[in-house]
């Protein structure tokens, strides 16, 4: 890896959510969604800077308590209908030069410094201009009403016989600040400038969407901590001869 690099991560903030209210702060395991992205990218050690990117001031609280910097952007980059491609320029625009940025999504609250590391590393490896992460998923998927990855007309796969569909989820983004800034002067957009390309993180288990998710993220980061988790199973059934289970 480049140590030249001067690489800024940033982790965009939101007041409201249109699914959940004030996710950012809910707490998981005692430490607010945010603390998550922030505590990956800090420890990736991979990072000049790490940022909290916010319309609202209540964030700089935050950044401060876990020794980050804050970014300030405008009130309107912050609605629910501003683009993506609008928040990374002003950031980048209103930053001192710098090579590549990181975008931390706050939603994996289970994701790793190592996922961070290795996304980069792929990216450098590849000599990308912008990247956006993905997962596989090994289901039976339509397209406007028709088959993506079978046929109607054969015998009915199993799932594990699959094509995997990819499906981005957003949990890191990159890019060749260059690139990303050239692209959007000429287009208004830049998200998937130069030369793209998707990387599957597979195991990331849980985007926070609903309540739900808050509680299940929890207990999996509660069980992270148990190295020796017993799976218990139905000993009124006769099993042993299937296998040595007890």
């Amino acid at each position: 890896m480049n140590t030249k690099l001067k690489i800024y991560a940033m982790i965009p903030a939101r007041i409201g959510s249109s699914r959940l209210k004030f996710k950012n702060f809910a707490l998981i395991n005692n430490n607010p969604l945010i603390y998550y992205a922030i505590n990956a990218a800090k420890e990736s050690g991979i990072c000049s800077k790490v940022f909290i990117n916010s319309d609202d001031k209540i964030f700089n609280e935050l950044a401060n308590r876990y020794n980050v910097d804050f970014y300030l952007r405008d009130k309107e980059l912050g609605s629910s209908i501003a683009k993506s491609d609008e928040v990374v320029a002003d950031f980048i625009s209103n930053q001192p030069k710098f090579d590549i940025l990181i975008w931390v999504n706050s939603i994996a609250p289970l994701m790793r410094s190592s996922h961070i590391k290795e996304t980069l590393n792929y990216f450098l490896e590849n000599d990308l201009d912008s990247l956006i992460t993905s997962e596989n998923k090994n289901v039976h998927a339509n397209f406007l009403k028709d088959p993506i990855n079978y046929k109607k007309d054969e015998i009915f796969a199993q799932t594990q016989d699959l094509e995997p569909i990819e499906l981005f989820n957003y949990c890191i983004m990159m890019w060749k600040t260059d690139s990303f800034m050239n692209a959007y002067k000429k287009n208004d957009f830049g998200l998937m400038s130069g030369k793209f390309k998707t990387y599957s993180l597979d195991d990331i288990d849980v985007i926070i969407k609903t309540a739900s998710d808050l509680k299940l993220a929890e207990k999996i980061i509660i069980s992270r901590k148990d190295k020796n988790i017993d799976v218990s199973y139905d000993k009124s059934l006769n099993l042993n001869h299937k296998g040595e289970l007890y």
